[in-house]
């Protein structure tokens, strides 16, 4: 086992964790209400583009992850998990990026007007509910998920490594969950954006 990389103080742990997340909360949602009205020198959807590599990447890295454990590779499932959160701390950034440029798309839109009418929800058939049901439990899942993963994570450092393990079982397929959906719903919103 590693020594712990950081002392144990669950108190202001759990207030920076709790101030953090909701941080994250309020900012995801708040400005994804909002669009700039800016004339980027780039294609505004490269963040999305980024988006998809990033939770592609942690997607990668979770799964060495859980091998590197399975082999008590203890240093390299440390470096591998915090990478992972490193990556996904990128990838909040460049989430919020691509909603305040491009704004929102959505699923079927094929002429930009930002509805989806009757034709064209007939159009795109059954992938149409298949979408937002995979869209819905990536972000419902991703949103309440950020505290538990930190919380583990914490947990690992201060070396608790049973309550480590015992929390680490479920947050590893919720996070995993939202990290390989991440790039399928980017594949399947792709071509909506304009």
């Amino acid at each position: 086992m590693l020594t712990p990389s950081i002392q144990k103080n669950d108190k202001k742990a759990k207030w920076l964790i709790g101030i953090f997340s909701v941080v994250v909360f309020v900012a995801v949602t708040f400005l994804s209400k909002f669009t700039l009205e800016v004339e980027l020198p780039f294609d505004k959807h490269i963040f999305a583009l980024i988006n998809a590599l990033l939770n592609t990447g942690v997607a990668i890295l979770l799964v060495f992850a859980i091998i590197a454990i399975k082999n008590k590779k203890y240093q390299l499932h440390k470096n591998l998990m915090l990478t992972a959160l490193t990556l996904s701390v990128l990838f909040l950034v460049t989430y919020i990026a691509h909603h305040l440029f491009a704004g929102e798309a959505r699923f079927g839109d094929v002429n930009f007007d930002g509805q989806v009418d009757a034709a064209e929800a007939a159009a795109v058939g059954n992938l149409r509910p298949f979408y937002l049901i995979l869209l819905t439990t990536h972000i419902i899942l991703a949103a309440t998920s950020l505290p538990f993963i930190l919380f583990t994570a914490y947990r690992g450092l201060t070396g608790e490594y049973e309550d480590h393990k015992r929390k680490g079982r479920t947050m590893w397929k919720i996070w995993f969950y939202v990290a390989a959906t991440g790039p399928l719903v980017y594949m399947m919103i792709k071509p909506y954006y304009h």
